[in-house]
């Protein structure tokens, strides 16, 4: 029996598992529902259905009334929509909070990559500052030029103090 070789796979079971279903098209379609239920628009639409249940149901002619007073049935309409509706918004709640992670793990990445390159950056300048520092700059070769020369006049005029004149 092909069910105890250990060599073969397993084959396939059927479980409650259900349908198969693609959970980004079902999640895009949750959220699409979540974001219809949370506008002005959908408490526009849900107060007039309400509104008119109550209203036929109330003044409209006896033999015309499909759910008398006590309204069994709206209480009903209502719980399932919300039984529905709350499962929805929160997987479209999960679906935002994993965009919200990734999202906010690529920012960290890219500070983190920003801040890397800003401490390169502050190396740099600091190597460049102090490499200027020991480069001489134009004021300074002149200074020390204007020594140099001070100084060669000096030793000139002393050599030229201690020689006798020749004439």
């Amino acid at each position: 029996m092909a069910r105890d070789r250990l060599d073969l796979p397993a084959a396939p079971r059927r479980g409650l598992r259900g349908p198969s279903v693609d959970p980004d098209a079902f999640g895009n379609f949750s959220e699409r529902i979540a974001r219809f239920i949370g506008t002005g628009r959908f408490l526009v639409y849900m107060t007039v259905f309400v509104l008119v249940w109550l209203l036929w149901n109330t003044l409209a002619p006896a033999d015309a009334r499909w759910d008398p007073y006590p309204f069994i049935f709206l209480t009903l309409m209502l719980s399932l929509q919300a039984s529905y509706a709350a499962p929805l918004i929160l997987l479209a709640q999960n679906r935002q909070d994993d965009r919200d992670r990734v999202s906010f793990q690529a920012d960290r990445e890219v500070a983190a990559q920003y801040r890397a390159d800003m401490e390169f950056l502050a190396r740099e300048i600091a190597s460049l500052r102090l490499a200027v520092g020991d480069l001489a700059t134009r004021e300074f070769i002149r200074t020390e030029l204007r020594e140099l020369s001070e100084e060669i006049v000096e030793e000139f005029e002393e050599l030229t103090e201690d020689e006798p004149v020749h004439s």
